[in-house]
Formats: structure tokens, sequence, C-alpha cells
């Protein structure tokens, strides 16, 4: 018989710090919860291709794309829920790390979802990291906010 470590179903170390209650309750629901947060992905991936990976460990409940609460587009997250935590812990094994479009996904366990959640907690809408962001990743939407802000209100010096 081969036996499965559980070292990468295991809590990581994040915790959402807008979790309303104690971290002791957060703790709690992250070893129960049947939900995981999903990062890293492409802002370009659709709802199909997320199911079509992660219904290889189990059947899912749902799936909530994370959108820029401005324009309510993909911004490179979403949850998933599965029906049972075993086949959650299944996909932290199998598919964290993985490929999907051309993006090495993360994901993590969520205390569970919550209405208003799916949307990017960044001043501009999307995720707070592609703000910071100094690198060109055309997968997440080319430079990062504060640079495209930033050109957008200067001339490039490529067409100058």
């Amino acid at each position: 018989m081969v036996s499965v470590s559980a070292a990468s179903v295991e809590l990581s170390s994040y915790r959402d710090q807008h979790f309303k209650g104690t971290r002791a309750e957060q703790d709690k629901l992250l070893r129960l919860s049947c939900t995981l947060y999903v990062g890293n992905l492409s802002f370009y991936t659709t709802e199909e291709q997320i199911y079509e990976l992660f219904s290889k460990c189990g059947e899912i409940r749902r799936i909530i794309m994370g959108l820029d609460k401005y324009k309510k587009t993909p911004c490179g997250f979403c949850f998933v829920e599965y029906y049972i935590r075993e086949d959650a812990e299944n996909c932290l094994r199998y598919i964290n790390g993985t490929r999907l479009d051309d993006r090495i996904v993360r994901t993590d366990w969520d205390a569970g979802f919550i209405e208003g959640r799916q949307y990017g907690r960044g001043k501009t809408g999307g995720q707070v990291r592609d703000e910071y962001r100094t690198d060109y990743d055309a997968g997440r939407g080319g430079y990062g906010k504060l640079i495209q802000q930033k050109i957008g209100t200067e001339v490039p010096s490529f067409l100058r």
C-alpha cells in the first residue's frame, strides 16, 4: 500500500486579514473546509478550463471567479468548492504547482466563500499584488497597475 504524506494538505501560514472572527475560529474553519483559493491564474483563464483541471480530483460544487471590482473582468484568482474534504485535499496534493494557461497555479485552503470576496481588494479593483508588480506579465494584463497609470500620464520613451 502506498502512503501519501499529509504535509501537502496541512494549513499554510497565510491567513485572510479580512476574516471576521478570531484566529482560532479561522483555523477551525480551514481544517473543516472544502473550499480552496486558487491564485496566479491568467486573466484569460476561463471557468471551463478551471473546471476541466480541478474536476480531476473530485466533484466540484461551484467555482467563483475572482473579478476586478470596477470592471467586473477576471483578475487572476478564483475559489473552488468541492463537496467533500478529501477531494479538496487531493487537489492540494496533485494540482497545486501545476500549469494552467502557461501559469503555475497556487492553491491554498480557504475558510469558506462569503459573498463579496470574489472582488479584488486592490485600490484599482484588481489584486493588490498586480498593482505593485514591476515586470511585464502578458497573462496578468501587462505591467503592474501603478506602472500602467504612470505610463498613461507620460509619453513612453520609445514614442518620443
